[in-house]
């Protein structure tokens, strides 16, 4: 019988431009391989109100894209309600809400089980500062 595994890490990332999308994949990978997790799910969450976690391709002409099409949406300057509290950071509130704040990603035979151009990415919309990311394995150990 296969023993079960639950297993917590944390990546902090602070990025060097306000906006800017990262490919975390070889975290999520490290923290599966740490865990020795054979068959389950890694949990990959940001802990920031202004960024977030998705599952694309790694491709830097649709990062782009993403990030051209969540200014459309959420645009930068606006008089966002929030920003009477002193804040200037609307927009990034309402981009995150567009992308997610986390993704499950699962494992099969000791491997993310990722489609071919699949990849896990944080997205920050209110960066150069610190922001961490949790990744929690579980399922049954390898």
């Amino acid at each position: 019988m296969s023993e079960t595994t639950a297993y917590t890490d944390y990546l902090t990332i602070t990025t060097k431009t306000r906006y800017e999308i990262r490919d975390i994949t070889e975290h999520v990978e490290r923290v599966r391989a740490a865990a020795n997790l054979w068959d389950g799910f890694v949990l990959v969450s940001t802990m920031h109100i202004t960024s977030s976690i998705f599952v694309n391709d790694h491709e830097s002409g649709l990062w782009r894209d993403i990030l051209e099409w969540v200014e459309k949406l959420a645009p930068t300057g606006l008089d966002y309600a929030h920003h009477q509290t002193g804040e200037d950071n609307g927009d990034a509130h309402l981009k995150r809400m567009l992308l997610g704040h986390q993704v499950i990603v699962p494992v099969t035979n000791g491997a993310l089980d990722l489609g071919p151009w699949e990849r896990i990415h944080y997205g920050e919309f209110d960066g150069m500062r610190p922001k961490r990311v949790l990744l929690k394995a579980f399922g049954l150990r390898g």
